[in-house]
C-alpha cells in the first residue's frame, strides 16, 4: 500500500514537472515566434534568408570602423561579428550562431522584430506610413530596423544608458521643414539624432565601433546639440570638438 501511494505521488510530481517544463518551452518557442525563429545553427561559409535576419541584428557589433554588410551570405566578417555580439553578452564567443546566440537575440527583440530599447514610432516622427521620402516605405522602414539594432549595440555598450532619438525617417516635406540636407539619409531611413545623455562625444565616439559610417557631432556645423548617426556606402566622420 505504502509503495503504491509512493509511486502514485512520484507520477503526480513528474506530471507537474512535465506541464512546468512543456510551457516554459511553448512561452520561449511563441516569444520567438512572433518575430523570427532560427531552426538551424549557422556558422561560416552559411548562407539564406536566416543568416540576413541574424546579420541584422548583429551589425552593430562589426568592430572600429566596420560595416556589416546584409546579404544572407556567412562570410568572416559575418563571424567576427557573432564573436563581438557573443561577448558584448557574456557568452561563449566562437563565433557560430546557435541556441545560446539566438535565445539572447529572442530576449532583445520584440514581437515586431525591433529591438527592446527602440521603436519604430520613435524612428519616424514624420507620417505614420514611412511614405514620401527617397526609397519606398517598406525599403525605409527595414533601413530603420536595421538602424535601431546598430543603436541597441550602441546603448548596451555604453552601459545599458538610454539613448533619445529626435529624429529618424523624414519625408521629404519633412526634411525641408527642419532645414536638412537635399540628399540627408533621414530621407532613405537611415539616419537618427540622438539628444540628452550621454554626452553626444561619448556617443559619436563609442558609434564608431558599431556600424556607422556617417557620424557628426559637435564642433560639425549645425550638430552642437545633437548627435546624428547614420549608414551609407562610404565614411563620413566628423565631431571635431570631440576629436573625430
Amino acid at each position: 500500500m505504502l509503495r503504491r501511494s509512493l509511486r502514485a505521488l512520484l507520477t503526480l510530481v513528474m506530471l507537474g514537472s512535465l506541464a512546468t517544463l512543456g510551457t516554459a518551452v511553448t512561452a520561449g518557442t511563441a516569444h520567438a515566434d512572433t518575430c523570427y525563429t532560427w531552426n538551424r545553427t549557422l556558422s561560416e561559409g552559411s548562407s539564406g534568408e536566416d543568416v540576413r535576419q541574424l546579420q541584422i541584428r548583429v551589425a552593430g557589433h562589426p568592430g572600429y570602423g566596420g560595416v556589416l554588410a546584409v546579404d544572407g551570405q556567412f562570410g568572416p566578417a559575418t563571424k567576427a561579428a557573432v564573436t563581438r555580439f557573443q561577448q558584448a553578452y557574456g557568452l561563449s564567443a566562437d563565433g557560430v550562431a546557435g541556441t545560446q546566440t539566438f535565445s539572447k537575440i529572442y530576449a532583445l527583440q520584440d514581437g515586431d522584430c525591433t529591438p527592446i530599447h527602440f521603436t519604430y514610432a520613435e524612428m519616424n516622427r514624420c507620417n505614420s506610413d514611412w511614405s514620401g521620402g527617397a526609397v519606398s516605405a517598406a525599403a525605409a522602414k527595414a533601413n530603420a530596423l536595421q538602424q535601431m539594432w546598430k543603436l541597441e549595440a550602441l546603448r548596451h555598450a555604453l552601459g545599458d544608458r538610454s539613448l533619445n532619438t529626435s529624429s529618424g525617417f523624414r519625408s521629404y516635406s519633412c526634411n525641408s521643414a527642419v532645414g536638412g540636407a537635399s540628399g540627408s539619409n533621414h530621407l532613405y531611413g537611415r539616419a537618427i539624432d540622438l539628444v540628452g545623455t550621454p554626452s553626444f562625444c561619448e556617443i559619436v565616439k563609442q558609434a564608431r565601433y558599431h556600424g556607422f559610417n556617417e557620424i557628426l557631432g559637435p564642433g560639425y556645423p549645425g550638430h552642437s546639440d545633437h548627435a546624428h548617426l547614420g549608414s551609407q556606402s562610404s565614411r563620413y566622420w566628423s565631431a571635431s570638438s570631440c576629436g573625430i
